[in-house]
């Protein structure tokens, strides 16, 4: 991704490794401070994918693999690493399938970077495919964080916009803010700064206003898990978003790669979905401004079910729900998808 510093416009991934230590942009800083979070064990890759350091299904598998293969090279009990780091965020599938990546592959740093660089390919692919949904003068919502900073590079739910931007399109993209930690907010509009892309932030309970007054021509979302028969789960409040684009005759589309699909799942009430602490609700940059007496219910994400969705943008192509036998088949095919 482009990032400004110092008045100049520099080149960023999300995570790199960099000697014996990973390093990756602190997602918590942003967009107040770019900081660079290092890890140097396997404990400080967990840590980083539980507190959201690094997050996004995409980036919490080359997060994964990075740390797998650091363990490795320090000498770590290997069973104990994989436990720590598959601990950490049970909702997102590539963090599964990157550990089951780095395991048959011995936990080679050579198979680190190789996924690292496949993820990153294949969003880029998914930023070609999806460019042919975008007409120009395009107005496109998302919602929480789909871009580079959740993947390596280009993004998922993001690269289509991103590459249809430098085809020269005028698009304007509305930003759900995405509370409680503001993903949208913070992290979409930022990136969407850097690259000059016009953009609107929007409180979440106002994409429902804007789908209504005609100022929505398509959604686009990223996602974290996708059951075989196209249910997916995505930040909490996709859902909603999904209905009133169904209300509102909408098109709503799914950017993710093959390795956020599982096909072990018949449906999406058998996703687990993670459930955060109270305070992200309750707080705000650490200070709470809600009842003392008050709690609260996090969620991290919610189920939507494929009836709502238009199609899924991959890198092998653009399928509805009916059509994922057809993507599993191609999947199945694929060396990097089942090594």
């Amino acid at each position: 991704m482009n990032i400004e510093v110092e008045g100049k416009q520099r080149h960023f991934a999300a995570i790199w490794v960099e000697g014996k230590e990973v390093r990756m942009i602190d997602q918590r800083k942003l967009p107040e401070k770019l900081d660079i979070f290092t890890a140097r064990n396997s404990e400080d890759i967990a840590f980083s994918i539980k507190n959201m350091v690094i997050r996004g299904a995409p980036a919490i598998g080359v997060a994964a693999a990075y740390g797998l293969s650091m363990a490795k090279a320090n000498g770590e009990d290997m069973e104990l690493a994989m436990k720590r780091i598959s601990e950490t965020r049970p909702t997102a599938y590539d963090l599964f399938k990157a550990i089951s990546f780095m395991k048959k592959n011995e936990f080679l740093e050579s198979a680190a970077r190789r996924y690292g660089m496949e993820i990153t390919g294949r969003c880029k692919k998914i930023g070609e495919i999806g460019n042919e949904l975008i007409r120009d003068n395009s107005r496109i919502l998302t919602h929480c964080n789909a871009g580079a900073l959740a993947v390596v590079d280009w993004g998922t739910a993001l690269a289509p916009m991103r590459i249809a931007h430098n085809a020269g399109k005028k698009i304007t993209v509305f930003v759900d803010e995405t509370r409680p930690r503001l993903q949208g907010a913070r992290l979409t509009a930022w990136e969407l700064a850097q690259e000059g892309i016009e953009h609107y932030i929007i409180a979440d309970n106002a994409a429902g206003y804007f789908m209504r007054n005609g100022d929505v021509d398509l959604v686009i979302v990223g996602a974290d898990r996708i059951a075989s028969n196209g249910d997916f789960a995505n930040k909490i409040g996709t859902y909603e978003k999904a209905v009133l684009a169904k209300e509102n005759g909408i098109p709503f589309y799914v950017a993710a790669p093959g390795s956020t699909f599982d096909f072990s799942l018949p449906n999406g009430d058998l996703i687990p979905i993670e459930e955060r602490g109270e305070e992200e609700v309750l707080e705000f940059a650490g200070n709470r401004f809600t009842p003392e007496l008050s709690r609260s219910r996090n969620p991290a994400f919610d189920v939507t079910p494929s009836k709502y969705v238009s199609g899924f943008i991959t890198e092998y192509g653009i399928f509805q729900p009916s059509g994922l036998k057809s993507l599993r088949s191609m999947m199945e095919k694929d060396i990097f998808m089942n090594s």
